[in-house]
Formats: C-alpha cells, sequence, structure tokens
C-alpha cells in the first residue's frame, strides 16, 4: 500500500481520483472473498481457523450490510453503515450476483450441517427469494442483469439483457435451496429457469451457451467465447446441480 500511496499520492505525481463524499461498500468482494476462503480451507486446510474467520467475516457483512429487510432486497453497494445511496451506482442491483452468494451461504450451511445452521439457510434463501422476485423479467421469462432497487431507471444500457452467467448461478442457487430445504417452489424455480436457458441460451446445433440475449430472448449475437464469457460458470452450474441433485459423488480434498 505504501508504494502506491507513494505513486499515486505524492503531489506533483497523480492527484487522487475518489473526493470520499460518497464512501461505500461493495458486496461482490465479499462474496468472492467467501468462496475464495471455502476452496482454500476444501483443499489446504484450517486447522487454525484462520479460513472460517474469513468466511463468517464475509457472512456477516452480507447479513448486516446488504440485506434489507424492510424492502426485501439485496444491495449491491451500499453506505458504509449499509444504508441506501440514493444514486444510480447505489440503487442498482444484480440478481443474478446476490443468488451467486447465496449460494455460497447455503454451501457452508451444508458444510457445517443445516440442522445447527438453520440461520445462514434463511439469509441464503431470502437472498434468493428477493433477487428472483425482483429480478425475473414478467414479460418475456429469464433474470434482468440489473434492475433499480426503488424501480426506477438503470444507468446501464444493458440493463435488460439476458446474460448467461445469472441463469447458471440461479440454476444453482434454487437447486441448493431445493436440496437443504425441501421446498417444492425451489424445484419449481429450478425448471423454470432450465426451461428458459436452455430454449434460449443453448446452441441446438453446435452444443455451449450464447452469452448474450436481448430481452426478449433473441441471442443478441452467436458469441460463446470472450474475455468475460469464458469456461467458468456454465460447467460449474452444470457440475453442481448434478453433484447437489446426487449424480455426482462428493469429491475427495486433499490437505
Amino acid at each position: 500500500f505504501d508504494i502506491f500511496a507513494d505513486i499515486f499520492f505524492t503531489p506533483g505525481k497523480m492527484a487522487p481520483k475518489t473526493t470520499g463524499k460518497r464512501p461505500g461498500e461493495n458486496l461482490g468482494c465479499r462474496m468472492i472473498m467467501l468462496v475464495t476462503a471455502q476452496e482454500m480451507r476444501k483443499y489446504l486446510g484450517d486447522a487454525d481457523g484462520f479460513y472460517t474467520a474469513w468466511i463468517d467475516r464475509c457472512i456477516k457483512d452480507l447479513q448486516t450490510l446488504f440485506l434489507h429487510e424492510d424492502i426485501k432486497a439485496v444491495l449491491e453497494n451500499v453506505a458504509p453503515d449499509g444504508s441506501i445511496i440514493d444514486h444510480f451506482d447505489e440503487r442498482t442491483q444484480n440478481p443474478g450476483h446476490a443468488i451467486e452468494g447465496a449460494w455460497f451461504i447455503l454451501e457452508e450451511a451444508r458444510y457445517r450441517g443445516a440442522e445447527t445452521h438453520k440461520d445462514l439457510i434463511d439469509t441464503a434463501c431470502k437472498m434468493i427469494d428477493w433477487s428472483l422476485e425482483r429480478g425475473w423479467d414478467p414479460k418475456f421469462g429469464g433474470l434482468l442483469y440489473y434492475t433499480d432497487v426503488f424501480g426506477g431507471p438503470v444507468q446501464e444500457y444493458w440493463h435488460n439483457m439476458k446474460f448467461w452467467w445469472p441463469h447458471d448461478e440461479a440454476l444453482i442457487g434454487t437447486c441448493l435451496a431445493y436440496v437443504m430445504t425441501g421446498d417444492e417452489k425451489y424445484a419449481e424455480w429450478h425448471e423454470r429457469i432450465r426451461e428458459w436457458s436452455f430454449s434460449h441460451l443453448q446452441d441446438p446445433e453446435h452444443g455451449e451457451w450464447f452469452g448474450y440475449c436481448e430481452r426478449d430472448g433473441s441471442p443478441a449475437n452467436g458469441l460463446k467465447g470472450s474475455m468475460w464469457k469464458s469456461f467458468f460458470h456454465h460447467p460449474r452450474a452444470l457440475w453442481n446441480c448434478a453433484h447437489y441433485f446426487g449424480a455426482i459423488p462428493e469429491p475427495t480434498t486433499h490437505h
């Protein structure tokens, strides 16, 4: 940090780009740190509880800063105290992102024991329920990429497109929620998402999924691989759904 501070903040070198006028906290870094710590713990062990402590910290932040029970919403960016900042950036929700974070929490409950960690299941299911309610397109089906928490306009011009990865994450989230709760609504949601995804994103001739659809579900282009549309979300979704439904056994870990 000192090196970067010397480069960027020393007078005469480069002025800082931040003003401190709208400080905030971000959901994305918490969920990525959460799943990274889970993977590290799985394969490296956790004798001193280091990774579990990071997992607990990330989950607590998600629960206390980004979940807003009063309006049933998961915020992507909030003020340091968790309150909503009335600005384009902080009002913007990413339903697929929230659902992805939710199944990371469900996986933690599965790891620790569902019977003794119902609070984690409750948190994750709220994130899934609220995100599907706010993100599922009532007119054309599929998950909208961005929505505004108050129903206002969204700054990003691709906000009403249907990207591949939110549907992959929603398939995993609803699958695991059903397995862990037995609630039929998650089986119904899973089938609804699966049907929409494979009828709009799947290439019936050459396989794989297209990356991007217009709001009405028509392919925006034929792109299947790019800097962003990579070999990640889709294989992970297929593997995890098969795994959680029992078709693939628990993987062997090496400590």
